[in-house]
């Protein structure tokens, strides 16, 4: 039987460095949780006290605007980490909902794993301080493809950094995450075939 922690495990082991007595160290404060399919795990107004490592199964971070339209922020899949920074860091409501569009398992973040892993693991430390750097490169990324982009950029960045979930998530997601409309998505798609593109 395979461990409920695989993933992060080897995770771990490849992105911060943990050895596999180190992550033996860790294995108390490692809280594993796992959700059906729509289950919220943060709303607007709550404070977020985790991030959360994805083991199996697809998560989404959103915002709904005043007219009942949803933004997507964030998709996470497998090896992927989710949360609202600011929250967590600042203590202060998110503006954020996560949910699940997949029946989950997750890792719970917290302070008492991060201190913990920063105790015994000065790569670690480092990696988890150049997690934060890389979180805020790609949210700047995205806000400059937002603003600048054209749909058809933006689709081929989605395909890129999400290239697992072209069957896995609906097209008004996706849309949602573009910031364009489902018609539009499809035109950029049928565009895209005629010049024998194949996203997958």
């Amino acid at each position: 039987m395979v461990p409920a922690n695989n993933n992060f495990k080897t995770y771990l082991q490849a992105k911060a460095g943990i050895t596999a007595d180190q992550f033996l160290l860790l294995t108390d404060a490692i809280k594993t949780q796992t959700i059906a399919k729509g289950t919220v795990l943060l709303n607007p107004g709550e404070i977020c006290h985790h991030s959360f490592f994805v083991e199996n199964g697809l998560l989404r971070s959103y915002t709904i605007d005043h007219s009942g339209k949803e933004h997507i922020i964030q998709f996470a899949s497998e090896n992927w980490i989710i949360s609202d920074r600011s929250s967590i860091f600042f203590n202060e409501p998110s503006d954020f909902y996560i949910d699940a569009i997949e029946e989950t398992t997750f890792i719970f973040l917290d302070l008492e794993f991060i201190n913990k892993a920063s105790e015994i693991s000065l790569s670690f430390r480092l990696f988890n301080e150049k997690a934060l750097q890389n979180h805020i490169r790609h949210l700047q990324k995205r806000i400059n493809l937002l603003l600048g982009a054209t749909a058809e950029q933006r689709y081929l960045d989605f395909i890129r950094l999400y290239p697992d979930l072209m069957l896995r998530v609906p097209q008004w997601m996706i849309a949602s995450y573009l910031g364009i409309t489902p018609e539009s998505l499809s035109r950029v798609r049928k565009e895209m075939a005629k010049r024998n593109f194949k996203p997958y």
